[in-house]
């Protein structure tokens, strides 16, 4: 082994890193490192991540290296870093080179980040140079994947490539010193995109941006928000709808003219305070507000007193006890409430929903804005950079103190999910509802962001378009791909005339296991409970309360709930109360009271034709669905008869459970193929405790109980005939923050250990990963 050069002697090393290191300021990063220790050589960008080529004394170059790894920038994260000796040469001074590119190489893309600090007292200072301006940015926060057109990721191949940097950005650019050093979409009013205010009923040609003071459009729209107008506005990843959430008559005019009318509406407040004005904010929380990807955060209502002081809208959220809270995430954003931080806020919150019609993606240009949201929008607040990618905004939700992913988009999109091996070059298309498609290549799982349901021609565009881009983007051509079981799926339709030879069907629930074990890089077997609204089972019925003994190939169906007949197919899922009827059917028979509350509101004849479908199995298909079980009770209880958008009934089911309750109800495991979680008992109990007027609160927590002992039960029986340890939760259901707890809670004191999601949705969302890894294990296999 040759000895380590003294400290004092000279070295050149050639550094390469993988990871996301373009358009994070990581070159600005290394040249400030190499140029504080006295150190030679470059650094650039090429296709395949950031080469640099150091020289100097051994000591310096191990700190350099050192400091590399644990000081990087705000967005940065390296996720592989290799070192190659080279000869010492006549060297002086570090440089910057021009980007390179690298056939057939790829390097990671940084997601969208949320304006820094600095950059908003920037924009904030009466004195800057950028005051008022709403498109201030810097290395550390500003759009990066709404822009990037290619790679490497320099401002030519960004949707700012039409905008010449004035002077005095130019020099902030190429300043060392500076933190807009090799910023690719650093601009001023001077020579950046600008803004322009138009009312409804205007065409691209009234639009015009050449006015380069945004600060009294700014101010005009403001005023409109406050007189309760609803304003379009572009955004980085597409255009949001906003109105004074203050203004109820605002709030139920965007409601009637969105076509959303129970849905909730997130919510922008301009800071933590903000925030914690309405709304209760752990520590975790604050965290995952405040994070540069500035997702929307599921909270807790400060009290049903803190929305009346404050004086929010009672139909932001109907019938719900937590609110979507985001802070701002661009200059424009903050300007909305405030012309600086010193200023009070104009609005204690924002309604900021996705500026679409229901069931379409977001709008991205100018010219649909004016066009598609013309019915909903009364102005329009728009401006003249291109987005090149379509891409909502992230939900997530603290559970058990981590922050999780309920729907991955903005901020976290384009970053993969490091599997821990390498994988096949692979194209998994997701399914239904909730979509979104991964593709694989080396450690990386990449997944797109939010497409949502497969349900018209916009949706399905919108799909194609990301792919192309993604596969442009990452360089993957797959080898295989891998869809649903279901054959209806338009996910399924589109994988069987793709062209790709190798396909793999994929049952969905073992999908949604497979996702979770990806996500904790877990192999071999386990015991995956997927509990949801629909899948396809490998029997032809509809599953959705499964237990399986799976692994990456393959499972067993080890137990469900019991299945029941489901009237009317989708009718069935739009009005709970046909659930409901079929639950207290099989459970009660003829038995079943024929004045139950429940039913008052449903015409007589629509009542007799659906209860004649269920005895003579008339357009009914049996189902084990979760979901299905959650909207069963939720409509017993009253809570929700007919609904208007997915898991209506079972988040208000959710709603009213009283916490502190610890009772449950009685079931039974059949033992027949598989166990079979029969839940008679609970219905009947349900309806006795809800004609003896028992609280709804009271019931909800018993069911919730109920359920959770049941699948605490299985996964014990499992683990004493399989000896498997091992538990992963997937499913929409498990999106139930009490169901979730309270199951997670007791499996481990019993000494399960349990998997979960976090940085992949456990609903539809995170399918395609599923799908993704089950086919490379397939292939893998040779199978």
């Amino acid at each position: 082994m040759m000895p380590s050069p003294p400290p004092d002697s000279k070295i050149r090393r050639q550094l390469h890193i993988r990871g996301i290191v373009q358009g994070v300021g990581f070159r600005p990063f290394v040249y400030k490192l190499a140029t504080s220790r006295g150190l030679t050589g470059f650094v650039f960008n090429s296709s395949s991540g950031v080469t640099i080529e150091i020289q100097g004394h051994v000591a310096a170059i191990r700190t350099f290296i050192e400091s590399l790894e644990a000081d990087l920038p705000r967005l940065a994260q390296i996720l592989e870093l290799t070192v190659s000796e080279m000869e010492v040469v006549d060297s002086s001074g570090f440089d910057i080179l021009e980007s390179r590119e690298e056939i057939g190489e790829f390097t990671l893309v940084s997601p969208d980040a949320g304006t820094c600090d600095a950059c908003w007292r920037d924009f904030g200072d009466p004195f800057n140079r950028r005051f008022g301006y709403p498109f201030t940015n810097c290395t550390h926060c500003g759009p990066r994947y709404t822009i990037v057109q290619d790679i490497p990721y320099d401002r030519a191949k960004t949707t700012m490539s039409g905008f010449l940097m004035c002077d005095a950005c130019k020099a902030e650019y190429d300043d060392p010193a500076d933190r807009r050093f090799h910023a690719q979409p650093n601009a001023c009013a001077v020579c950046g995109p600008a803004l322009c205010l138009v009312p409804r009923g205007s065409s691209s040609a009234d639009c015009s941006f050449a006015e380069k003071d945004s600060l009294p459009a700014i101010r005009a729209a403001r005023q409109i928000l406050r007189d309760g107008k609803i304003v379009a506005v572009k955004g980085l990843g597409g255009f949001l709808l906003a109105c004074d959430a203050n203004n109820g008559a605002a709030v139920a005019e965007l409601r009637k003219r969105k076509r959303r009318p129970m849905k909730p509406f997130a919510l922008m407040v301009r800071d933590i305070k903000g925030a914690r004005r309405i709304c209760a904010v752990s520590p975790e929380d604050e965290g995952a507000l405040q994070h540069p990807r500035r997702p929307i955060v599921i909270l807790s209502r400060a009290s049903s007193d803190g929305a009346v002081t404050s004086g929010l809208s009672d139909i932001i959220a109907p019938g719900n006890n937590t609110l979507g809270i985001m802070l701002p995430y661009s200059p424009l954003h903050y300007l909305l409430f405030s012309d600086s931080p010193e200023s009070a806020s104009e609005f204690v919150a924002l309604v900021m929903t996705s500026g679409n019609l229901s069931e379409e993606p977001i709008v991205v240009s100018n010219t649909e804005a004016l066009l598609r949201l013309s019915g909903i929008a009364d102005w329009f607040l728009l401006h003249d950079r291109d987005i090149a990618t379509r891409v909502d905004d992230s939900v997530v939700r603290t559970i058990e103190r981590k922050e999780t992913v309920l729907r991955r988009s903005r901020g976290f999109v384009p970053q993969t999910i490091d599997l821990g091996i390498e994988m096949e070059q692979v194209l998994a298309v997701g399914a239904e509802l909730k979509n979104t498609f991964c593709l694989t290549r080396g450690r990386h799982a990449i997944l797109s962001q939010h497409i949502g349901d497969l349900e018209n021609y916009e949706t399905m565009r919108f799909f194609e378009e990301t792919l192309e881009k993604m596969k442009h983007l990452f360089k993957v051509s797959p080898k295989a791909i891998a869809h649903d079981l279901h054959p209806g799926y338009r996910s399924t339709r589109m994988a069987l005339v793709s062209g790709i030879e190798r396909r793999f069907a994929v049952q969905h629930h073992h999908a949604h296991i497979a996702s979770c074990m990806a996500e904790n890089q877990l192999s071999g077997k386990v015991i995956g409970v997927a509990m949801d609204g629909t899948g396809l089972g490998s029997d032809g019925t509809i599953w959705g309360g499964e237990f399986l003994v799976a692994d990456l190939v393959g499972f067993e169906r080890r137990a469900h709930l019991r299945a029941v007949p489901m009237p009317g197919g989708d009718a069935a899922i739009r009005q709970p109360w046909r659930m409901a009827l079929s639950y207290l059917r099989d459970s009660l028979g003829s038995q079943m009271p024929d004045d139950l509350a429940c039913f008052r509101g449903v015409p007589a004849t629509q009542f007799r034709l659906v209860d004649t479908m269920l005895s003579r199995r008339i357009q009914t298909v049996q189902t084990s669905s979760g979901g299905r079980l959650f909207d069963a009770v939720a409509a017993m209880l009253g809570l929700g008869p007919e609904v208007t958008f997915e898991g209506q009934a079972a988040i208000a089911l959710e709603m009213v459970a009283e916490p502190s309750n610890t009772d449950r109800y009685g079931f039974d495991l059949e033992q027949s193929e598989s166990m079979v979680i029969d839940l008679r008992q609970t219905i009947a109990t349900i309806v006795r405790d809800t004609i003896a007027k028992r609280s709804v609160g009271a019931i909800s927590a018993c069911f919730h109980n109920t359920l959770s002992a049941a699948i605490v039960e299985v996964c014990c029986r499992i683990r004493k005939s399989d000896g498997l340890a091992r538990v992963c939760l997937s499913g929409g259901v498990f999106q139930n923050h009490l169901l979730l707890g309270v199951t997670a809670l007791e499996l481990r004191r019993l000494g399960f250990g349990v998997f979960l999601h976090a940085m992949v949705p456990a609903n539809d969302g995170g399918i395609s990963l599923g799908q993704a890894v089950i086919a490379n294990e397939l292939l893998r296999r040779g199978d």
